[in-house]
């Protein structure tokens, strides 16, 4: 059960789809509910508009999408209207769903409807603490009534839910202590990474061309895009030959575009354009550097908890990385010797990360190989598909006995 899908943008529809192709590697009939494509803008493809129910194949798996308005995903009211109306619409998919022996769920809701239906035990991923991470951010007062009730519907769903997986370990602590969830109720998943996707680029180094630093994915809220035009800015009058693109789409398009316009910054380039997973993987392979550019959480004074999965995709292409990040994702990238970990919102310090690595291509190199040679251990699809088959295994055992 995932709202998110893709071709759906975004964290949550790719941890969603590396889930489902993991199991289905893992010799597991897999079928997926989900929503017709709608995020980040709403713009409903042609072939899914007004239709109730649409099945069809993906992969070697089965893929049951449901209706959903075309509401732009822009604000929590507009959001709150997205996650009720899939709620909805998912349980028209019932019929077509067939034996079930356990319940995957992102979206907490239509999975546990869906496991009390069928009586079958309940894994709900945690792709993020939202409610914690909106306080951290500042979007929303620690006293506000919207949150305390949203307390309670998290740690109702923690307890209703036979295990919790977790994307982080960032979490652990939080969802022990605050949630009162059982440390053996939780079990780390990662979000993991599709190989024969993300691959190695076979291209030569070019010296005449650009030396390009790459970001794709979601303009959200939980990026700095300032940090990366800013770096650009002041490498502007430094090297003429390092270009950055900013791939991607999002809420955060327009104040990305307006602070490139402010600062008058000529190498930097925007693709704003939704591409699939295929694209991605080849446009990552085309960069020189990949950058994943969080936003800081100064204010709130606590690390990042996350583990965007981004970074294993950056990791697969073999390309270093430069994590602007504090907490699990830069505790993540100095583990795996992948790349440069750097203070975020600093955009001197990224700058100078950035020239310091186009001066030093052995040190790339070796970063590169680093994590490409992790993923490919422990953060395959089909590594977190065995995990999470080994897991529900155990859940249904469990619950025949």
């Amino acid at each position: 059960m995932a709202q998110y899908f893709p071709p759906d943008l975004g964290g949550a529809a790719t941890r969603a789809y590396n889930m489902a192709k993991g199991l289905a590697l893992n010799g597991c009939k897999v079928t997926v509910i989900t929503a017709v494509p709608h995020y980040p803008y709403g713009n409903i493809p042609k072939q899914y508009k007004w239709k109730p129910i649409k099945v069809e194949q993906m992969d070697n798996f089965k893929v049951i999408r449901t209706f959903m308005p075309p509401i732009k995903s822009v604000g929590f009211f507009k959001r709150l209207i997205l996650i009720g109306s899939f709620t909805f619409s998912s349980l028209f998919a019932m019929p077509f769903v067939g034996k079930v022996d356990s319940v995957w769920a992102s979206s907490w809701v239509p999975g546990y409807i869906f496991s009390k239906f069928k009586r079958k035990p309940l894994a709900l991923n945690v792709d993020d603490l939202t409610l914690d991470d909106l306080v951290d951010l500042e979007q929303v007062d620690e006293d506000s009534i919207i949150l305390k009730v949203g307390l309670v519907v998290y740690r109702l769903f923690f307890v209703k839910a036979d295990i919790l997986t977790p994307i982080s370990t960032g979490y652990f602590e939080i969802m022990s202590k605050k949630y009162s969830v059982k440390p053996e109720r939780i079990h780390l998943v990662r979000g993991g990474v599709d190989l024969s996707t993300f691959r190695q680029s076979s291209k030569k180094p070019d010296k005449t061309a650009k030396f390009i630093v790459l970001y794709s994915g979601a303009f959200s809220i939980a990026y700095d895009f300032e940090q990366i035009i800013q770096a650009a800015k002041i490498i502007e009058t430094k090297d003429f030959d390092i270009e950055f693109i900013i791939q991607g789409a999002g809420e955060l398009l327009g104040s990305i575009i307006e602070s490139i316009n402010k600062l008058n910054v000529k190498n930097v380039k925007i693709i704003n354009k939704i591409l699939s997973r295929a694209e991605v993987g080849k446009l990552l392979g085309e960069a020189d550097v990949l950058i994943l550019p969080l936003a800081p959480f100064y204010k709130s004074g606590k690390p990042y908890r996350g583990m965007s999965s981004k970074l294993y995709e950056y990791q697969a292409v073999g390309k270093p990385i430069i994590s602007c990040s504090e907490g699990i994702p830069s505790t993540y990238i100095k583990h795996t010797v992948s790349g440069l970990v750097v203070t975020p919102g600093n955009f001197r310090e990224l700058a100078n990360a950035i020239l310091q690595l186009k001066q030093n291509p052995s040190t790339c190199r070796i970063l590169s190989e680093n994590g490409r040679k992790y993923v490919e251990k422990q953060a395959s699809i089909e590594a977190i598909g065995s995990k999470m088959k080994n897991i529900l295994e155990g859940l249904e055992t469990l619950s025949q006995s």
